[in-house]
């Protein structure tokens, strides 16, 4: 809307005269017309003769409009909701995704949203539908599976500059769902299990290594101490002994087939 506005002109100014006339013969019937009542979450746009008669919307509370010259057209100043239906999107790395969001918005300036658009919630949805197609186009599948916050960010600055002369304040964007084809799912389930299971095996190998690591520093301790074998012997057959007790293990002192081992030898 301009700045600068013309006056209504001389003709104008007779018809406004006129109606005002009209108005105080038929006081107090025309007052019942004359006056309106605008909520606390509503703003009237007064138009006089097809001009909006001031810079800022009228109420909350009771206005005054004149007969035959005055119209107006009430806003609704409550934050809207615009639901994003699924839009099937091909993303950056060539994947088909269907993805849906819904958009918080509100009217900050009712004169803007009357004057600079015919249709401000028709033209709200479509820009959202649109904005939201551009930006994931950018976006490859895993910054869209992994950013959503990021992108819906991005989406409201756009649509906030984009609906600033509207007299719109879009106060959130939300990512509700992103579906993606059977066959991808498959896919990148299968890619994650076989991650998973080369990681186990790493692991596992790494175990092993390890343990034969912890075994041959063990067996050298052993080598020089035989007590310490004798020990190891008495260790083991009471952990056996306490998680079975129907089994009987009787270790043969290493000592004793060293001797067999000599009988035998000079036999």
């Amino acid at each position: 809307i301009a700045d600068k506005r013309e006056g209504i002109g001389v003709c104008g100014w007779i018809l406004v005269s006129l109606s005002f006339f009209l108005v105080l013969i038929t006081f107090p019937i025309s007052i019942w017309t004359c006056i309106k009542v605008i909520r606390e979450y509503e703003r009237a746009v007064v138009f006089r003769l097809g001009r909006i008669l001031s810079k800022k919307a009228k109420g909350p509370g009771l206005i005054l409009v004149l007969p035959c010259t005055d119209t107006f057209i009430k806003v609704d100043l409550r934050t809207n909701t615009c639901n994003i239906p699924p839009q099937e999107i091909l993303t950056k790395d060539a994947v088909t995704t269907q993805v849906d969001g819904v958009v918080y918005y509100r009217i900050l300036s009712a004169v803007s949203a009357v004057a600079n658009v015919a249709d401000v919630h028709s033209a709200t949805f479509l820009l959202a539908q649109a904005t939201l197609r551009n930006v994931l186009g950018t976006q490859s599948l895993a910054q869209l599976l992994a950013g959503r916050e990021e992108i819906a960010h991005s989406i409201q600055a756009i649509l906030d500059s984009a609906t600033e002369q509207w007299g719109i304040k879009v106060a959130h964007v939300e990512i509700k769902d992103v579906r993606i084809p059977m066959a991808m799912q498959r896919a990148m389930a299968a890619e994650a299990e076989a991650a998973r299971e080369a990681r186990a095996k790493i692991v596992a190998a790494e175990g092993e290594m390890n343990a034969s690591k912890a075994l041959k520093q063990a067996s050298m301790v052993l080598a020089e101490s035989p007590a310490g074998l004798q020990l190891r012997y008495l260790q083991t057959l009471t952990t056996l002994a306490a998680e079975n007790n129907s089994t009987i293990v009787f270790p043969l002192p290493v000592n004793m087939l060293e001797s067999f081992r000599q009988k035998n030898r000079g036999g």
